[in-house]
């Protein structure tokens, strides 16, 4: 990996990580309230990402003959099936119950939220639960 695409890498991450800090979305109490129809703010920072990504993953493509560390633009298929259903409500439960997200968690932790560690700790521990069961055969 070139150094460009490392810190370009590096920057987008300091970018989302801010972004989720400014928007209080490291913050569980707010995702909570967020979540509990007491608080709308978080919808903005929802739309503001879901323009992003229509800009990025439909928009771009058709602008730029080639992305920038790239030679041509991939295709991103993705399969509903019974396991992925399964899995957002697994993962919309433990969000809903605790209303701790991966990337805000992570993103928390910078702030010296400390006590999302038990969070990204059953996260890892959830994930690698399924990664077993995944590759039983």
């Amino acid at each position: 990996m070139s150094a460009a695409r490392m810190l370009s890498t590096l920057a987008a991450g300091v970018l989302f990580g801010f972004g989720l800090s400014y928007a209080t979305m490291i913050q569980p109490e707010v995702v909570l309230s967020f979540l509990r129809f007491q608080d709308f703010g978080l919808m903005l920072v929802m739309g503001g990402a879901v323009a992003v990504v229509l800009i990025a993953y439909k928009l771009a493509p058709r602008l730029m003959q080639h992305p920038v560390f790239d030679d041509h633009f991939h295709a991103h298929p993705s399969a509903w099936n019974r396991d992925t259903a399964k899995g957002a409500a697994i993962f919309g439960i433990g969000w809903g119950l605790c209303g701790v997200c991966p990337g805000p968690a992570i993103a928390g932790l910078g702030t010296g939220n400390w006590d999302l560690l038990w969070a990204l700790g059953g996260i890892a521990l959830g994930a690698l639960v399924q990664g077993l069961r995944a590759t039983k055969p």
